[in-house]
C-alpha cells in the first residue's frame, strides 16, 4: 500500500470515528458524569435528573448537524 493510500485510509477511519454512534454515545456519558460532578458540588438537590439537560442538548445539537450541513451545503456561500 502507497503512502497516499494508507493516508486516505487513516482520514476515512478518522472520519467514521467522528460520525459514530459509539462516539456520540461515549461523549454523551461522559457529559452527563461531568455535569452530575459539577451539580452536586454547586449544591443542586437534583444533580442527578439535572444533569440530563446537556447531556440531551449535546445529543440533540449532533443529531440535527446532519440536516444543518445538507442545507449549509445547498446554499451559495460565495
Amino acid at each position: 500500500m502507497s503512502a497516499i493510500e494508507q493516508r486516505n485510509a487513516r482520514v476515512e477511519k478518522d472520519k467514521a470515528w467522528e460520525t459514530s454512534g459509539l462516539r456520540i454515545l461515549l461523549i454523551a456519558i461522559t457529559t452527563y458524569f461531568v455535569a452530575v460532578l459539577a451539580f452536586w458540588i454547586l449544591g443542586n438537590t437534583h444533580f442527578l435528573l439535572n444533569a440530563l439537560v446537556p447531556s440531551a442538548g449535546f445529543v440533540l445539537s449532533v443529531q440535527s448537524l446532519p440536516v444543518m450541513k445538507r442545507h449549509w451545503l445547498k446554499c451559495d456561500h460565495h
